[in-house]
């Protein structure tokens, strides 16, 4: 028998939620996944302030000597998660892996241009270029040729 409590938080408490389960079944999985796609702001730091963050503000993530950063229009944040945890939490919301060190929202690129060895320059809305490596280049073009084709 599933028992579902439902309790306010105390003052100042943050919301969450605590599952007590004997198995992790897949439907258990699938509900875990919609719960989360619920909250989909994405936590980031400047200095000791905590913000929480629309994806759709993000331009693009990268990974720098360990530190992984999220790019807004005027701010850049710092977020606590590993780079493949990003991608994993955004696939769903059209970013997509450029590089072992970037992640790049498909909302904000402007333009794709050919670069040395097989990789592509990608220019983003904000007049920044990314460097997408040779193993990335190809799916990015499939996707944003799929893209381009779904919106019209």
């Amino acid at each position: 028998m599933l028992k579902i409590i439902i309790e306010e938080p105390l003052d100042g408490e943050e919301e969450h939620i605590i599952v007590k389960c004997h198995e992790l079944s897949a439907e258990l999985q699938s509900a875990l996944k919609i719960i989360k796609a619920i909250d989909d702001k994405l936590i980031g730091t400047i200095g000791n302030k905590v913000f929480r963050i629309d994806p759709l503000d993000i331009f693009y993530i990268e990974t720098v000597e360990n530190r992984t950063f999220l790019y807004g229009e005027h701010d850049v944040y710092e977020s606590k998660l590993k780079l493949y945890e990003l991608e994993e939490q955004l696939a769903s919301k059209k970013f997509l892996r450029a590089s072992k060190s970037f992640i790049v929202n498909l909302r904000a690129v402007r333009s794709l241009a050919p670069a040395t060895q097989g990789k592509l320059e990608v220019g983003l809305v904000n007049g920044e270029n990314i460097i997408a490596s040779k193993h990335y280049a190809s799916k990015f073009k499939i996707v944003l040729k799929t893209e381009k084709s779904n919106s019209l």
